[in-house]
Formats: C-alpha cells, structure tokens, sequence
C-alpha cells in the first residue's frame, strides 16, 4: 500500500513536470517570423496579382531600357510590407539572375517604407543619400531581409502564383534604382513594386513602365526634376539641388551612356 502510494505521487510529480516544461518550451518558442499568409488575400485587395504583374512586367522589359535587354524579377508588396505578387519575364526561373527575386522584392519593400502619402521616394532616390556624410548614411543596414523568408520554400514555386515569398514580409533596404511606390486613382498609397535583372538605371525605367502599365503612378510629389519620384542622374543634375541630394549614378556601358536619355522620356505619372 505504501509502495503503491509512492508510485502513485511520483508519477503525479512527473506528470506535472512535463506539463510545466511543455508549458515553458511554448512560451520559449518565437513565433514563425513574417508569416502572415492567412490575411495575404485581403491585404492585398487593390493590388496587382501574379498574372497582373507579369504581363506589365513583360510590356515594360520589352521596351528600351538603356541596360543590356536582359530579364527581369518583379515584387509588390502591400502597404504593410506583405509580399502580394512575384513573377519573372523570361521563359523559366533560370532565365534572369536568380538573386534578383529576392532583390526586387527588397526594392519594392524600401520603395514602400520610405515613400509616404504626399512624398514618393523611389529606391534610385535613395543612393546618393547613403552614402560615407550622406544624410542618410548607413540606412542601407536597417530592417535587414529576413532569410528565412527570403530562402523559404520549393524554388519550382519561385515567380509562380504561389511563390513563398507571397503573404511574408521580406524586409530589406535596397538603395539603387528599381523600386516605386504604388499609388491609385484616389492618390492612396497602397504598396509598392520592385524590379531587378538589369543595371539598376534600366530596372529604374522597367518598373517605372510596369507601374505606368498598371495604372498606378499617381505620384503626389517626390524629388525628381518635374516633382515625382523619377531618377536624378549625377552629372546631369544641377548643383547644388535637391535633385543631386538624391541622385544615383549613371549606368554607363563601356563607358557609354545609354540609359539617362530614355529615364528623362518615361511616360509623366498620372496627375
């Protein structure tokens, strides 16, 4: 009686330890980081999806962009930074520069971070301010990509309907051309695409096209030279001027430049 007593209180001493440490395991345990898919469809209402983008993604690469022809990653992302849509023009995922998916879903995250709802700043914006004295020195480090967002998943799914990256945010700051802000006919900013596979001047005139394509550049106003958010090219220019604050570099080929010429003819944004 006594050995069945003892038996019995040590089994109810183990069996309370174990729920404890489950107990302790699950408040331990961080929750899955950036997912937050079960509310991807309707945070992303009023935006382009996968079929959308692609087919503007592929009327704007067509077009010449003053970088070498290549193809192209496109990302959106939503208000909150919820990647809604990422697609590619070429014929597979091996087409275009593997590492540019995840870095035009960078592009389209610090498009939308740092654009506001009266000041566009596109991710070309950006460069000259981040540089060594730059007002803006070393943003380019801040809300770093979230890996194991950015890795996650089959890569056969990669710039399909369902690509992981959809319902996650990626995060990342990326300070050269290719990312804009989305704004609709009622002048909401809703989001923001990024683009990548090129010289980052041809991706600023690609993702330029497919926002125009997609009817969402209702700029409010920004630091270009006709008060948008468009490319400043250093050297062009005046200085000293807000336009060179936050200019970016001209991507010259073999020295050539092929490419200041076509940003300074894109499509005006929709007033």
């Amino acid at each position: 009686m006594i050995h069945c007593t003892i038996r019995s209180s040590l089994w109810t001493v183990i069996a309370a330890t174990l729920v404890s440490a489950s107990a302790s395991a699950r408040e331990a345990s961080p929750p899955p980081a950036a997912d937050v898919s079960s509310g991807a469809s309707a945070s992303c209402a009023g935006l382009p999806g996968h079929d959308a983008l692609r087919s503007a993604l592929d009327f704007a690469r067509s077009q010449a962009n003053g970088g070498f022809d290549l193809d192209m990653w496109g990302a959106i992302v939503n208000r909150d930074g919820v990647v809604c849509a990422v697609a590619f023009t070429g014929a597979d995922r091996g087409s275009q520069w593997p590492g540019s998916r995840v870095i035009a879903a960078q592009k389209a995250n610090t498009a939308n971070a740092f654009s506001l709802p009266g000041l566009a700043l596109s991710t070309a914006n950006l460069w000259a301010a981040v540089q060594p004295g730059g007002s803006l020195f070393g943003l380019q480090h801040s809300n770093p990509v979230d890996t194991a967002t950015a890795y996650a998943g089959s890569a056969t799914s990669f710039g399909q309907m369902g690509d992981p990256l959809v319902g996650r945010r990626i995060g990342g700051v990326n300070v050269f051309g290719g990312g804009l802000a989305l704004y609709n006919a009622r002048r909401q900013l809703i989001g923001a695409i990024g683009v990548s596979g090129d010289t980052s001047c041809a991706d600023h005139n690609i993702a330029w096209r497919t926002r125009q394509r997609l009817a969402l550049d209702w700029v409010p106003g920004g630091v270009g030279t006709n008060g948008d958010d468009n490319i400043n090219y250093q050297g062009i220019v005046a200085e000293p001027s807000l336009q060179s604050d936050f200019s970016h570099p001209v991507c010259r080929i073999a020295g050539v430049d092929g490419v200041s010429p076509i940003s300074a003819s894109l499509p005006a944004t929709r007033k």
